[in-house]
């Protein structure tokens, strides 16, 4: 009886008996798959089966190199991957080395199963050797290997930390105000302003944002940061919250490695002459000083004598002529003494302590023991409660918080 059996093409030895499925993978009328296969000398074109010896002996589980160098900032921290630096938010360089590591590995796809672990060794400040584990599962047969990688932790300064230990900046952002100067409360808020706008940048992954120097002057603040993007986002935000104008002047530098002319922007940002909480007597005007409530876009205020709603015309803008008289953090609280009519009533003068009369504006309250008054030049006046819920009219009488966020619409994109 003759007996027909497959024998490595490689060695010789009889190949162990198959399925019909295997059989008809080897033969290529089944899948298309033979990467364990070699060419058929007898058939050309044809592939046919080694046996699992030779096929381990070629058998490369693990394909590791032979040491990994690692460039990271001594500063902050990212690693040079590929051609620019990265942000991975490791807590030590270990974490590093086994990132890297993770990356640069690569396991026979032949293999099923896979499982591997590594255990770090620091050998000295610069160096950790990686020992690394592997199992899984080849032909049927458990493999498993053992490698150790070298990694060579290189401290260097990525481009980010050079620029800023440099003080590098491209753009330069002016606060001043028009026809006064900006108060401690709007710097504040400008630098806040600035800090939060270059950190939400650095959240979404822009590593050249950064503020290089805030400066105060005589007459405002400068602000000098890395991007002109950031330059022209910081103004737009100021501009959203306080008002006043912003322009902007270029200055041409250098020129890059690619001869491109690389110039440094200048936002000078104006605030308005008045801001939310001033009062103000406008020149030409007869009806009475006005509580500034916004100075974004036209100047929109409560008229103190009568309690009406004021806007500035379009061609006034922000900055109507008009004096300053105060502010409503000025005013005191006096003892209402009667109420006369609709227009009038009595109260005791803050300076004098004798009753005056004054005009009755929509929002004083009749049953109030005490109201909030203003005395200047223009008289002796009322003011809104600056609680707006102690009053009807919340929206002219609301808070004159200079950094309250802008109506709904009224911002314009960055």
């Amino acid at each position: 009886m003759n007996e027909s059996r497959a024998f490595c093409p490689r060695c010789g030895e009889p190949m162990p008996d198959r399925s019909a499925s295997d059989a008809s993978d080897a033969d290529g009328t089944g899948s298309d798959d033979h990467r364990d296969d070699v060419a058929d000398p007898l058939r050309p074109g044809a592939e046919v089966e080694i046996c699992d010896s030779c096929y381990f002996d070629d058998f490369d589980f693990v394909d590791a190199p032979d040491r990994i160098d690692v460039r990271v900032c001594a500063q902050c921290g990212a690693v040079h991957r590929g051609n620019r630096w990265v942000d991975v938010g490791a807590e030590d360089y270990t974490d590093v080395a086994v990132e890297e590591v993770s990356e640069a590995l690569g396991v026979h796809v032949d293999v099923e199963d896979v499982a591997w672990q590594v255990e770090p060794e620091q050998v000295d400040q610069n160096t950790i050797r990686m020992h690394c584990y592997f199992t899984g599962v080849a032909r049927g047969t458990p493999v498993e290997e053992q490698v150790t990688v070298p990694v060579r932790i290189a401290r260097q300064t990525c481009t980010r930390c050079g620029r800023i230990a440099g003080d590098y900046y491209a753009s330069i952002v002016q606060i001043r105000a028009e026809k006064r100067t900006p108060t401690t409360e709007e710097i504040d808020r400008a630098k806040e302003i600035a800090n939060t706008t270059v950190a939400e940048m650095e959240a979404t992954g822009d590593r050249n944002a950064f503020v290089t120097e805030m400066s105060e002057t005589d007459d405002g603040l400068n602000i000098r940061v890395s991007t002109n993007k950031i330059g022209k986002k910081i103004s737009n935000k100021m501009i959203q919250e306080f008002g006043g104008t912003v322009n902007d002047a270029e200055t041409l530098v250098t020129e890059d490695s690619d001869g491109n002319e690389v110039y440094r922007v200048t936002f000078a940002v104006r605030l308005p002459p008045y801001r939310p909480g001033d009062i103000i007597d406008l020149v030409d005007d007869d009806q009475g000083p006005v509580l500034v409530r916004s100075a974004r876009g036209n100047l929109k205020g409560t008229r103190v004598r009568t309690g009406e709603r004021y806007e500035a015309s379009y061609e006034e803008g922000n900055a109507p002529e008009a004096r300053k008289l105060g502010e409503r953090e000025d005013a005191v609280e006096t003892t209402v003494v009667t109420v006369e009519d609709e227009n009038a009533v009595q109260v005791l003068d803050p300076e004098t302590y004798q009753a005056k009369t004054v005009s009755r504006p929509d929002y004083f309250d009749p049953d109030a023991e005490t109201v909030p008054a203003l005395k200047s030049r223009a008289g002796l006046h009322i003011l809104p409660d600056p609680d707006p819920d102690s009053v009807g009219d919340a929206d002219a009488n609301e808070p004159y918080d200079p950094y309250a966020n802008p109506p709904e619409g009224d911002e314009s994109d960055a």
